[in-house]
């Protein structure tokens, strides 16, 4: 990822997927179009997530215009932690088939697109959707506003799952083609630390908070 000129800093994002929803319980598909509140699971991810990294110096706090990724790191946020709404962070948006409980029909459209996707041809979009390069776009903006403020050295960044698999590419410089090659479940936690030049993901798919009682 080529940044804006800038003085050479050392930064640690914590990135963050939000936690479940009824929808994702039901494996209804969400998108950017639905704006969905945490259910009981969703909650009690949240928890133990903070549990586990609520002695972290966190000194800001990034999220997308979509509650469920608020509402999964709010705790962080009531221990007084400044924290920015960025809609570049939303989820990519999965058009007319935002709402949709799973079917042969939709679950063949989305392996069609996939398959687009991973071959190269990163502007297909379902109606009414996004394409990979458009969530890039958007992607890119965030991320100049993130890596604006050298000071903010430790960030915590909550999201969505597709767009968390983009910005992951985007962030290590792999094509978008290769999205799939960055796994995730609800509050699973990607570490990624930039030393000035590049972004290295020191902790990967890391779900160890969510196994503790």
């Amino acid at each position: 990822m080529t940044l804006c000129p800038m003085k050479l800093m050392n930064k640690t994002l914590y990135i963050v997927r939000h936690g479940q929803t009824d929808l994702n319980k039901q494996g209804i598909i969400q998108g950017r179009g639905m704006d969905t509140n945490l259910n009981d699971e969703g909650r009690k991810q949240a928890a133990q997530f903070f549990n586990a990294y609520k002695n972290v110096p966190f000194d800001k706090i990034y999220v997308s215009a979509l509650k469920r990724t608020q509402q999964s790191i709010q705790q962080f946020i009531d221990l007084g932690i400044p924290y920015e709404k960025l809609s570049g962070l939303d989820e990519l948006g999965w058009g007319i088939h935002e709402g949709q409980a799973p079917t042969p029909e939709n679950k063949a459209e989305f392996m069609r697109i996939m398959r687009d996707w991973m071959d190269g041809r990163l502007d297909e979009k379902f109606e009414g959707g996004e394409s990979p390069n458009e969530v890039k776009a958007r992607q890119q903006e965030a991320l100049k506003i993130i890596m604006s403020h050298p000071e903010e050295e430790t960030v915590l960044i909550c999201m969505h799952g597709r767009a968390l698999r983009l910005i992951l590419c985007l962030l290590t410089n792999k094509p978008l083609t290769e999205m799939d090659t960055f796994p995730h479940q609800n509050l699973v936690l990607y570490k990624v630390v930039y030393d000035g030049e590049k972004f290295e993901i020191v902790d990967f798919n890391n779900a160890q908070h969510l196994k503790n009682i």
